[in-house]
């Protein structure tokens, strides 16, 4: 897609808040754990349905979740976790509203194992952004040996809804993995950063 001459990858179409999004945020490498912890829960709320969906009921997510402050989140009471099953302005699914409650414990007690999140979460490529070159859509993958072993290396440490799809999808939003198409302003961009 093409903006005042800018090529872009095509995921974003004519949504404007998927093209701000995609334009400012996605790929940007992360260094701030509760922008870890949102894109955790975010992509966790993403499984089975379109990115867009989620990002447009993101502000309510942060509200419900309490900006994603993980030590808010790990302590929800069972009231609040009802009242987020009764808030129409979010994915109202039981389970994965159960999943950031668990997944905020468990970001907690990796921190405190490690310092902070992005310090471990870094580890898995040595702290390197890996730099792909895809000239299509069809072949970004939608998971890789790396978020296979993020994947489980999560599950180990007592995480929940962090399929290898998922892994991929937040470490991509993370900025661990340059996924935008090669023709994309942001590959060039991100790139040369």
């Amino acid at each position: 897609m093409k903006d005042h001459g800018r090529q872009r990858c095509g995921w974003p179409g004519d949504d404007p808040l998927m093209i701000r999004y995609h334009d400012q945020e996605w790929g940007v490498p992360v260094h701030v754990d509760r922008k870890w912890f949102e894109f955790i829960v975010l992509d966790a709320f993403q499984a089975g349905l379109a990115w867009k969906t989620v990002l447009h009921k993101r502000e309510a997510f942060h509200k419900v979740f309490y900006g994603f402050d993980p030590q808010r989140v790990a302590g929800m009471s069972e009231k609040a976790i009802a009242g987020a099953m009764d808030n129409p302005a979010i994915i109202r699914n039981r389970i994965k509203i159960r999943a950031a409650v668990n997944n905020a414990r468990a970001f907690l007690r990796l921190q405190e194992i490690h310092g902070s999140f992005d310090d471990y979460i870094w580890t898995f490529t040595a702290g390197r952004v890996i730099q792909n070159s895809w000239s299509s859509p069809e072949a970004v993958p939608v998971n890789t040996d790396l978020s296979d072993t993020v994947s489980n290396a999560l599950k180990q440490q007592g995480f929940t809804f962090v399929g290898s799809t998922i892994c991929y999808s937040f470490l991509q939003a993370a900025g661990v993995v340059n996924d935008h198409l090669v023709s994309c302003f942001r590959h060039r961009e991100l790139t040369n950063a």
